[in-house]
């Protein structure tokens, strides 16, 4: 499941001739020049060390909060490129290691959760089991179906030809609707509770 499939590995030349694989390209490049940009930023302002696990925190956030597969894409991608194993599996490794940093820093240095708004948000997530972990659920969801697509994505030349988009595309749309509704719940709640007014939502 994990060996290298030469089949399913990309030619550099595909990356900038087939349309799928350019948009792809694109994308990646797109979300790691803003990590890059993030993590610099973070490194000037409160040191390297303290500013890449900051970095991997906020990471780790969009990996198991968000129902889009970026953050994940990040790893997956020249995974995926490299070695022709399916980002699929190469996201679910990236869930693996966004649980573990995310534990080891809620048990041991719960501090790091104050460091930015985006993860005090996620420390409110991770400590209301009910019913925000429900969000974490519907992320989960999200990001494989976009994933799915991903997958897509590199296996043709065309956006005519995804086939899987289209059947699937519905779905998507209907997990990100109810996402948005239960993130604009756990915002509210999050500026109430940050207020000091605590109004129980079930």
């Amino acid at each position: 499941m994990f060996t290298i499939d030469r089949s399913k590995m990309v030619k550099a030349s595909e990356l900038l001739t087939h349309e799928t694989k350019k948009h792809s390209l694109i994308r990646f490049l797109g979300v790691l020049s803003v990590l890059v940009l993030y993590s610099l930023f973070l490194s000037l302002k409160i040191g390297v060390g303290a500013g890449m696990f900051v970095t991997l925190m906020t990471w780790s956030f969009f990996v198991l909060s968000t129902p889009i597969a970026d953050a994940g894409f990040l790893l997956a991608f020249p995974v995926r490129i490299i070695t022709g194993i399916r980002m699929m599996y190469t996201q679910l490794f990236a869930y693996v290691i966004a649980i573990g940093v995310s534990a080891y820093a809620f048990f041991y240095t719960p501090a790091v959760y104050n460091s930015t708004i985006l993860l005090k948000l996620f420390h409110h997530i991770l400590s209301d089991p009910y019913p925000f972990w429900g969000i974490l659920v519907l992320s989960a969801v999200g990001t494989l179906l976009s994933i799915y697509f991903g997958d897509e994505m590199v296996d043709i030349s065309s956006h005519t030809e995804r086939k899987k988009y289209r059947k699937h595309i519905n779905k998507y749309q209907l997990i990100i609707f109810t996402f948005l509704i239960a993130f604009t719940v756990l915002l509210y709640n999050f500026l109430l509770s940050s207020l000091g007014i605590h109004i129980p939502i079930i």
